[in-house]
C-alpha cells in the first residue's frame, strides 16, 4: 500500500440468534467464516474497492448452503422460497435494494445493478422484471434441509415462528429459534465505506412480510460509518438500527460508544438482533443481544470470530 492509503477493514455475519448444537457446529460454522473472510480480505489488500469486496463476500455467504441466504435459503409459509437483498455505498449515500425475489442464485447482484438505477429499491414483481431484462439465470436456491425443516413444522402446523439461523446437520425442532441474515461491511484502501445484507427471511412468515435487510434500518452506511444488522427483522425496524449507530456516530460519538448506546436501549426494549458495523477510522464493532453473533473480522493484523463472545458490545 502507498502512504496515502488506509489499511483495509472487513467483518462480516451469518447470523444471530440462539446457540448452535454443540461444538462441531460452531466449528464448522467458524470455518466457513473464515473460509470467506481471507478471500474477501485478499481482494480489498489486491487494490479492489469495497463496493466490489461487499459484493464479492454476500456472494459467497449466499452461496454456502450453511446460511440463509442465496442456496440455503428457508421456505416460507405457503412453502416458497423468498430472499431480500441491499447494498449501501457510504461515499455517495446510495441505498439499493430488492425485496422477496425469487429463483436467483445471488440477490445482492440484483442490488448491485440498481445502484446505478433511477429506481434504485424493486419488490417482487419488480425484481423478476429485472431478472429478465438481465437475463439473469433462473436458479433454485432450496436444499433437501430447509425443506426437511419446512416438513417438519407443517406436522406442527407451523407453530414456530421461524426458522433456524443456520441449517445445521441433523433436523432437530429447538427449543429457540435462531435468525438468520449474512452481512459484509468493509473498508477499502481509499478510505470508502460500504455495507451489503441479504436473507431469505426468517421462515414460515406470513407471505409478503419484508425484511429488514431490504431497508435502511438493516443496512445503512455513509462516509462516517457502515452497518449491517441480522436477528429478528421487526425489532430491527423498530430501532431503526443500522441508519441510529450511523447517525450516533455522523453527530460525533465514538463507533463503540454508538453501539453501546443503541445495544443499552434495545436490551431495555427486549429486542432480539446482532450488528457489526466499521467506521470511517477503521474501528470494528459488533454487537449483540440475542445468545450468538456468527461473524468474523479482519483488521489486517488480526483474524477473528465472535461466536463466543460474552459482552453485548465489543470492539478493535
Amino acid at each position: 500500500m502507498s502512504v496515502n492509503q488506509v489499511q483495509p477493514k472487513l467483518i462480516i455475519h451469518g447470523g444471530a440468534g440462539s446457540s448452535l448444537k454443540g461444538k462441531a457446529g460452531a466449528d464448522a460454522v467458524r470455518q466457513s467464516l473464515y473460509t470467506i473472510i481471507e478471500d474477501v480480505y485478499s481482494l480489498l489488500l489486491s487494490g479492489a474497492d469495497a463496493r466490489d469486496a461487499v459484493v464479492r463476500g454476500c456472494q459467497l455467504l449466499e452461496d454456502d448452503p450453511r446460511f440463509n441466504a442465496g442456496t440455503g435459503s428457508v421456505l416460507q409459509s405457503d412453502g416458497q422460497i423468498r430472499m431480500s437483498a441491499a447494498l449501501m455505498e457510504g461515499k455517495f449515500q446510495r441505498f439499493s435494494g430488492v425485496i422477496n425475489v425469487s429463483r436467483v442464485q445471488n440477490p445482492i447482484e440484483l442490488a448491485t445493478f440498481l445502484q446505478d438505477s433511477a429506481d434504485r429499491v424493486l419488490s417482487e414483481y419488480g425484481a423478476a422484471e429485472l431478472m429478465r431484462e438481465l437475463n439473469t439465470p433462473l436458479y433454485n436456491p432450496l436444499t433437501d434441509l430447509r425443506l426437511g425443516e419446512w416438513m417438519l413444522e407443517r406436522q406442527e402446523n407451523f407453530d414456530k415462528t421461524m426458522a433456524g439461523v443456520v441449517a445445521e446437520t441433523e433436523l432437530v425442532k429447538p427449543a429457540e429459534a435462531g435468525r438468520g441474515t449474512i452481512g459484509v461491511v468493509a473498508l477499502d484502501t481509499h478510505g470508502c465505506l460500504v455495507a451489503g445484507t441479504s436473507t431469505g427471511g426468517k421462515g414460515f412468515e406470513r407471505i409478503g412480510r419484508v425484511s429488514d435487510c431490504a431497508m435502511p434500518a438493516g443496512n445503512y452506511a455513509t462516509k462516517k460509518a457502515a452497518v449491517s444488522c441480522t436477528g429478528i427483522g421487526e425489532d430491527i425496524i423498530d430501532e431503526c438500527l443500522a441508519a441510529r449507530i450511523v447517525v450516533r456516530v455522523t453527530d460525533g460519538l465514538s463507533l463503540v460508544e454508538s453501539m453501546k448506546r443503541s445495544f443499552t436501549e434495545a436490551r431495555e426494549n427486549h429486542r432480539d438482533f446482532g450488528a457489526i458495523a466499521i467506521d470511517a477510522t477503521g474501528a470494528i464493532a459488533w454487537g449483540k443481544t440475542s445468545q450468538v453473533l456468527l461473524s468474523a473480522y479482519h483488521t489486517g493484523d488480526l483474524m477473528g470470530d465472535t461466536l463466543e463472545m460474552t459482552e453485548d458490545v465489543q470492539t478493535l
